[in-house]
């Protein structure tokens, strides 16, 4: 993939008018934690835009996959999870998932219907009733769903039925459902121009995508409670003709987490960057040598300074 697909530094690309009949407009993707909300924008998107693990708030910051076709483009917006928040750091994801809500056209509200509604998914539809937004309900995960299922169905059919809310039902994972997905969201869209070039595919530069493709190693290797104390910042980036190297920085809160990380012997930290710089690579369509190395920032998730520094910051 060419890396500049994701560098807006880069030579611009072309904006060209738009056919009749063009639409185009932007998609909030909401929901609860681990619902599938990046795994779904990578695979509409058809390219890995966002980061993906089995851990809970794996999204931290908006992040927008672009899918241009002949008749639309659709900008999507990846949002962290709505959750009750503990400290600081979950204040700023929530209140972020929660501004997005008014900010785009469509909201595309992804829950897990492998299980009946609960109740976080019934909060968002308490944030959802003071929005003005189309809102489109998304049954996820349809191809985990029991032989019996008419319960669960019913269960997020209560939720939409009073506020005449359109449902897809669909699975992330393996594709099912999201033709008709894209063609009920293009229906809710507004005749518009181009947002982005049709070759771009994410408006985040290339520094963030290589943090967050660090962070998801991080994330799949990685027990306890490090994945949630992590920030990993891109302290430098050299590109030479035959190879790019990356300097990263991995901040953790606590001596016992840089422990972890590192390892007996260097072996935790050499997998996390034998496993990220193969992602890396793919990234760039180019070799990379990644150096890694810890700090110990005491505290960073309850520190405002802090949080802006690694690029955590509420997003109006």
């Amino acid at each position: 993939m060419n890396s500049e697909e994701f560098d807006q530094q880069s030579t611009p690309l072309a904006i060209p008018t738009p056919p009749p009949g063009f639409k185009s407009g932007f998609v909030g993707i909401i929901g609860r934690p681990n619902v599938g909300k990046s795994t779904l924008m990578n695979h509409l998107v058809g390219h890995k835009v966002a980061i993906v693990s089995p851990v809970a708030q794996t999204t931290r910051n908006r992040l927008q996959g672009i899918l241009t076709t002949e008749k639309a483009q659709i900008i999507f917006v990846d949002t962290p999870g709505i959750h009750k928040p503990h400290h600081e750091l979950g204040k700023v994801l929530v209140k972020n998932a929660i501004n997005a809500i008014n900010s785009v056209d469509v909201v595309l509200f992804v829950v897990d219907s492998s299980v009946e509604a609960g109740g976080g998914d019934r909060y968002i539809v308490e944030l959802l009733e003071k929005t003005k937004t189309s809102v489109i309900l998304g049954l996820n995960k349809a191809d985990l769903q029991p032989s019996d299922y008419r319960a669960i169905d019913e269960s997020y059919t209560c939720l939409a039925e009073p506020h005449n809310w359109k449902i897809a039902k669909f699975s992330a994972l393996t594709g099912a459902g999201l033709e008709t997905l894209q063609t009920l969201l293009v229906d809710c869209l507004e005749p518009g121009p181009y947002y982005y070039p049709p070759d771009l595919i994410t408006d985040r530069p290339e520094r963030f995508i290589m943090g967050e493709l660090i962070r998801e190693q991080i994330l799949l290797l990685t027990r306890q409670e490090v994945p949630h104390s992590v920030a990993v910042v891109i302290e430098q980036v050299e590109e030479t003709p035959k190879i790019t190297r990356v300097l990263a920085a991995i901040n953790v809160e606590r001596e016992s987490q840089k422990g972890i990380l590192i390892g007996k012997g260097g072996a935790m930290l050499k997998a996390i960057g034998v496993a990220a710089r193969e992602q890396i690579q793919k990234l760039i369509a180019g070799d990379v040598y990644l150096k890694l190395f810890v700090k110990v920032e005491p505290k960073w998730r309850q520190s405002r300074l802090q949080l802006a520094e690694f690029g955590y910051r509420v997003e109006e």
